[in-house]
């Protein structure tokens, strides 16, 4: 056993010298290996590092023991094991397990797992994490308990190996035991359980790219197209934090650092190669002050040094794992693998330079070639892990006025696509700031230059750059003038490239900047003006109005007659307007649309208070006092995988407005975060969300776990793919306390008002479970009366479609990929589909006058509907001007043929070449009443392979989604609810609309097989047109997991921004996706109820296991799994 010792590498023993340490790297590496080197010469067979509360400890451990067995020449096994220190689920100098395990996964252990300080039940989400991830065995060994106050452990062993048992039947372990407070029997006990399970199996070798600092960074394609790595903490490349290092004001330049984490930077690269500067001592004082700020050491940093001494030095006082830039072929073989030795030993990636004996690369051929020599030194001959090798193809300086310049960034880029063809695992880096040297101190010329250039360099296969955090404009809103001369320029499209830009570049040093002037509108005083502030400010939030709320508030916060406390001013006014708007959305003389408005009124309004409130609370708690009052505490979360919050987001308002206290734990919140909330904050009820079917099973997977943890309030579930059947069905049975599904806003009051009324709440889930009783019989009812076809019969029973008689539609007219950028939103506009609008608001107008615009004639909503339309379209008017939200879209054509219910998909060469990607295809499987009628498949719309027709495919991804978020976040800032959800639901409409109007262009002129087509919007949404577009994770495909081949194939993240989410929902919200068929035969259908035959049919053709596809299509499955 290896243990932590009593000092930390990570932390400063002093507060007052945050970069100081009582302990170095050197002199712990020196410590362990004379105790290694004892427990081999006492025999030892296995060397375990534990109790690990400092990762850099830990990292020092491990040097040693590779130094000592390179020294002695042999191998010992290893085990590393981690000390989760608190309810943080942090170790005790920051890292999260998903970090920790990263930081020393390069130690090669036979297991990786947890001992100490916690007991088995505050262990077990942490446990939990390593197991999903750790590609070895895993350990653990947790307390016996927490201690009580007299500082023992109450678990006996029965108590513990119950703890225990729930480890061994989720399969988390390979390694089990005990530690502080287990004794003989406990370990007797655990070893009677562990005999009756099976072990763990460790999931194969992922390859994936992760680098840390506190927090794991970990880089896939499906989720993060690019990670940007600051410049600004580097002395050759910032003179202010040269400035700030020479003069010793190191301090301030962490600013500088902190600023470039808030704008976007996810790695920090650091640099002191300066020949005035002292470059190992200040990168160890600078990197021991930044690991005393956990808002910037969350971060992993990018040690960065010409001197490899210097690299060193900042290796030594990192916990996590960082990038080393750099080394190269430069001074010889033999250096390089020396350094690439030492980098794999300090377990960082490393940056390596197309750098050689012969020189620097500029020409593709001699990148392409010093990159396969590099990766043949470093993974053939070192065993360096490929994932950790980044490239830097050198970006070197254009626009320089000679001519063997020009193609400089050309052969970048084309070098990263042979380099990605031929070595996918590795990534590619660039610094940007040489690209354009020769236009120094023209910044906007410089970072508009750096933006086209990642634009394109990014398509290509570049993964990283050192770059201005927070200085780059977004590429759609570089001026036309200038985002040409870029791309002349770097693309080197033409001779007069360069000559244009230095033309432009003169002129730009002769303009100056102009100011403009703006004047603010007064507001108008109405006859409500003159009641009492009471009056007054109950007026408001009745009518949503926030001109004067803030100076009616600071007049009553004056008037101490009537309002000794601000909480008399909520209680009294406030409250009593919220009790009239509650009253009103009650008895539907209200609409959700106002009670938004009324809540944004009473934000601003207790804003004004809080600062009063705060201190009076402090007063009274000092007391002994209580002075919070509310009428239940309601946790709300977007379970995790699933980025949409609109409704969630309504119900919050509309609790909040009727004196609930709302804990909003936001969107893709995991279930440990939503455990530990629930217990922390003592909550009365926990509310879940959801809209893409995934998030269904991850709803399962809570209601489970609050039964494990022994949770007893009741659990709400909405969203839009809920249902009361599912509820009843999947997740009543896992949650006794009681699960109630609320199907909108308007309902939620009453259910949580129940729910909170002790005679009412036992009413109310007994009606609850008589009725779920009912529907779950009638569900297992109906899938023992359910006919399923085998699904051999199915497919013999498929659309016969003559492709000879009904040829496919002729060729798109481009294959491969188009990109849209910043698509004009005043195209969108009238295509909108204002009906789902209306629906968020829930306003539903009443048989004749159902849907937009007859809603607006409707007698109970059709004057507030109208007004919100108005209001919508105001908005959207401002949204379109201002350009407050962004549209982007991803359209591609592709060669294809089908095989049996699959879609093979080529590239330009045709089947002859093998497929690119293949979609897989559902079956319908249901017995037809009509024995002729078809089982669809999407398949059927693609001519087959073996008929020789050429055939084609389209896809495409639109979002209108970019900027949403910074839009609602500035309402929110401002309590404004009511915009923010507004903006939201315009975005959703809009990308709506984007599909609409993408489709129509693809029909008419991008595929042009209905060049003709001429239909109003109406028709459009009636879908009166050839062809179809359905969407993975809906009726014709239900499986989400078919975007995630869209998203490889046609590069949607890289090109677009557009991201998936571990569950497969679209990042940002407000996007949308589809494959294209054109056959006049194609029209959209459900899949239905499928069969256990054709899941493992599903299985074997993806190459998935039985379970996960179950899991996937849960919804669909006609039996119980």
């Amino acid at each position: 056993s290896i243990g932590p010792t009593s000092k930390t590498a990570s932390i400063s023993p002093s507060v007052e010298r945050a970069e100081f340490r009582n302990v170095t790297y050197d002199e712990l590496v020196t410590a362990y290996k004379e105790q290694i080197n004892g427990l081999i010469d006492g025999g030892s067979d296995l060397l375990i590092i534990e109790t690990i509360f400092d990762t850099l400890n830990a990292k020092a451990a491990i040097y040693a023991c590779h130094e000592v067995f390179e020294e002695r020449k042999i191998r010992l096994p290893l085990i590393i094991s981690g000390t989760i220190t608190d309810a943080s689920g942090r170790t005790l100098s920051g890292q999260t397990v998903e970090a920790f395990y990263t930081s020393v996964k390069h130690a090669g252990m036979i297991a990786i797992g947890l001992n100490c300080a916690l007991g088995p039940a505050q262990m077990r989400p942490y446990l939990s994490k390593l197991s999903e991830m750790a590609e070895c065995y895993v350990s653990c060994y947790p307390n016996a308990g927490l201690p009580n106050a007299m500082g023992e452990y109450d678990l006996d062993p029965p108590a513990m190996g119950l703890a225990v048992k729930d480890f061994l039947s989720s399969q988390f372990l390979n390694i089990i035991g005990g530690c502080c407070g287990t004794s003989p029997p406990h370990i007797a006990e655990i070893a009677r359980l562990a005999r009756a399970y099976r072990p763990r199996v460790p999931p194969a070798r992922s390859h994936q790219f992760a680098l840390c600092g506190l927090e794991r960074l970990l880089f896939d394609k499906a989720t993060m197209t690019f990670i940007n790595i600051g410049e600004r903490c580097n002395v050759a490349g910032s003179i202010k934090f040269r400035k700030l290092i020479k003069d010793n004001k190191f301090e301030e330049a962490m600013q500088i650092a902190k600023d470039q984490v808030e704008n976007g930077a996810q790695v920090l690269d650091l640099n002191f190669d300066d020949g005035l500067l002292d470059g190992p001592a200040c990168m160890t004082k600078f990197c021991n002050l930044l690991a005393s700020d956990p808002d910037i050491c969350r971060v992993p940093f990018c040690v960065d040094s010409s001197k490899f001494a210097v690299i060193e030095c900042g290796l030594k006082c990192c916990q996590g794992k960082c990038i080393v830039n750099s080394i190269s072929l430069k001074a010889g073989v033999a250096e390089f693998k020396e350094q690439a030795r030492k980098i794999m030993r300090y377990g960082a990636a490393v940056v390596v330079m197309a750098f050689d004996e012969n020189g620097q690369a500029a020409e593709m051929e001699d990148k392409v070639r010093i990159c396969r020599r590099s990766y043949k030194i470093l993974v053939e001959e070192l065993g360096f892990a490929p994932e950790d090798i980044i490239f830097d193809l050198n970006v070197l300086t254009i626009a320089t006025g000679l001519e063997e310049h020009n193609n400089y960034a050309v052969n970048f880029i084309e070098a990263q696509k042979v380099i990605k063809k031929e070595l996918p695992l590795v990534r590619i880096s660039g610094g940007l700031s040489n690209l354009s040297f020769s236009f120094r101190g023209l910044e906007e010329l410089r970072q508009a230059m750096h933006s086209v250039f990642l634009y394109h360099a990014i398509q290509a296969g570049l993964d990283m750059a050192i770059v201005n955090a927070g200085a780059l404009p977004p590429y759609t809103e570089i001026k036309p003038e200038l985002l040409k001369l870029c791309e002349d320029v770097i693309l080197n499209r033409h001779d007069k490239a360069t000559e244009n830009m230095t033309a432009f570049a003169e002129e730009l040093r002769k303009r100056k900047p102009t100011e403009g002037s703006g004047a603010a509108a007064e507001a108008e005083e109405a006859d409500w003006r003159r009641g009492t502030v009471a009056e007054r400010l109950s007026h408001a939030l009745v009518k949503g109005i926030t001109t004067h709320i803030e100076a009616d508030t600071e007049e009553a916060l004056k008037r101490k007659d009537l309002y000794p406390r601000p909480l008399n001013i909520i209680e009294g006014p406030l409250m009593a307007g919220m009790s009239v708007v509650g009253e009103l959305f009650g008895a539907g003389k209200m609409f959700l649309p106002q009670v938004i408005k009324s809540a944004r009124v009473m934000k601003k309004a207790v804003a004004v208070l809080v600062p009063q409130m705060e201190l009076e609370k402090k007063l009274a708690l000092e007391r002994g006092e209580v002075s919070d009052r509310v009428a239940g505490k309601v946790l709300l979360a977007t379970v995790k995988g699933d980025v949409h919050d609109i409704g969630k987001n309504i119900v919050g308002v509309v609790l909040g407005c009727n004196n609930y206290r709302i804990i909003d734990l936001g969107v893709m919140v995991p279930c440990e975060r939503i455990l530990q909330a629930a217990a922390a904050e003592k909550v009365d009820i926990i509310g879940l969300s959801g809209l893409i079917t995934p998030s269904l099973d991850e709803m399962v997977h809570v209601a489970k776990e609050l039964t494990r943890v022994g949770q007893t309030v009741p659990l709400l579930i909405g969203g839009a793919t809920t249902s009361k059947m599912h509820t009843a069905v999947k997740i009543w049975p896992h949650y006794k306390p009681g699960v109630i599904h609320v199907l909108d806003a308007s309902k939620s009051v009453v259910t949580v008002s129940q729910l909170l009324h002790p005679e009412e709440k036992q009413d109310l889930l007994e009606e609850v479970r008589e009725m779920y009783e009912d529907l779950r019989e009638e569900h297992l009812s109906t899938l023992k009366e359910r006919k399923l076809v085998p699904l051999a019969q199915a497919r013999q029973r498929s659309l016969a479609v003559d492709f000879a008689a009904a040829p496919p539609a002729p060729p798109p007219t481009f294959l491969g990929e188009r990109v849209f950028l910043n698509y004009p939103l005043e195209k969108l506009v009238p295509k909108i589909d204002w009906n789902p609008f209306f629906a968020v608001w829930q306003l539903r107008g009443k048989y004749p006058n159902r849907g937009f615009p007859k809603l607006f004639n409707d007698d109970t909503v059709g004057g507030e509907a109208r007004k919100l339309y108005t209001e919508a379209t105001e908005m959207l008017r401002k949204i379109v001007e201002t350009k407050a939200l962004q549209a982007h879209g991803v359209l591609a054509f592709y060669r294809a043929n089908s095989v049996g219910d699959d879609i093979e998909v080529y590239g330009p060469a045709g089947p002859s070449a093998g497929p690119e990607a293949v979609f897989h295809g559902l079956r319908q499987q249901a017995e037809k009443e009509n024995a002729s009628e078809p089982h669809l498949c999407l398949s059927d719309y693609v001519a087959p392979k073996a008929s020789g027709a050429v055939d084609h495919i389209g896809l495409f991804a639109v979002s209108a989604g970019f900027g949403c978020a910074e839009l609602c976040a500035k309402y929110e800032r401002e309590g404004d609810d009511y915009s923010s959800i507004m903006a939201k639901a315009l975005a959703d409409r809009l990308a709506e609309a984007f599909a609409e109007v993408l489709h129509e262009e693809v029909r008419r002129e991008y595929w042009g097989y209905q060049p003709a087509e001429s239909l109003d919007t109406a028709a459009l949404l009636r879908q009166q047109y050839q062809g179809i577009r359905p969407a993975p994770g809906y009726p014709s495909q239900p499986d989400h997991l078919e975007k995630v081949t869209m998203w490889r194939l046609a590069q949607i993240a890289e090109r677009s921004g557009m991201t998936l989410t571990e569950s497969y929902a679209i990042n940002p919200p407000a996007s949308t996706c589809a494959l294209i068929f054109a056959h006049p035969s194609s029209k959209y259908f459900a899949v239905g109820k499928i069969g256990k035959d054709q899941v493992e049919d599903y299985a074997r053709r993806c190459g998935l296991p039985v379970a996960e596809v179950e899991r996937n299509l849960g919804s669909i499955l006609a039996y119980d799994p």
